[in-house]
C-alpha cells in the first residue's frame, strides 16, 4: 500500500504530529466556548439558542484552526486531508472521553451530548471537525494568492 506523503518527501507521521499541534489550538478555543455559553449565552438566550450558537461559534473556531493549518500540513492528496479531519475526530473524542472518566462523568450523560437535545450540535461539530482539513485545504487553493493566503502546501486534488 503506498503511503501518503508531503510535498517534501516527509512521512504521514510528520503529517500527523503537526496535524496533532493543530488539533491542540483546538482545545483550549473549546474550553473557552463552553465557559463563553454557560456564564454569557445560556443566561441570554435560553439553553437551545445558547447551545445552538455555542456549536456554530466552535465549528468556527475549528474551521478558522484548519484553514491556519493547512499549510503547515504540507500535504498533496486530498485523501491526506481526510486521514488528519479523522485523527483529530479520534482525538477529539478520546479527549472527551478521557475527561468524562476523570471527571466521573456517568456514561449515560457522555453519550447524551451526541443527540440534538436542547439545540446541542455536537453531532455537526464532529462532522466539521472531520471535513475542516479538506475544506480549509480546497478555499486556500481557491483563494486569490493576495492577502496572506499563499495556498503553499496546498496542491489542487
Amino acid at each position: 500500500m503506498r503511503s501518503v506523503t508531503s510535498n517534501s518527501g516527509e512521512s504521514m507521521f510528520n503529517t500527523l504530529m503537526r496535524g496533532a499541534i493543530a488539533w491542540c489550538l483546538i482545545v483550549p478555543l473549546a474550553v473557552l466556548n463552553g465557559v463563553l455559553r454557560e456564564a454569557l449565552l445560556e443566561p441570554l438566550l435560553g439553553t437551545t439558542a445558547g447551545y445552538a450558537l455555542s456549536g456554530m461559534l466552535l465549528s468556527l473556531c475549528i474551521f478558522l484552526v484548519a484553514l491556519g493549518a493547512v499549510p503547515r500540513l504540507a500535504i498533496h492528496q486530498s485523501s491526506g486531508y481526510w486521514l488528519v479531519g479523522l485523527y483529530w475526530l479520534v482525538l477529539t473524542m478520546a479527549f472527551e472521553f478521557t475527561l468524562g472518566f476523570l471527571l466521573r462523568t456517568p456514561p449515560e450523560q457522555m453519550l447524551a451530548q451526541y443527540t440534538f437535545a436542547d439545540g446541542n450540535l455536537w453531532p455537526i461539530v464532529l462532522a466539521v471537525v472531520v471535513i475542516s482539513p479538506r475544506l480549509a485545504a480546497r478555499i486556500r487553493v481557491a483563494m486569490p494568492r493576495a492577502g496572506g493566503f499563499s495556498g503553499k502546501g496546498t496542491k489542487r486534488t
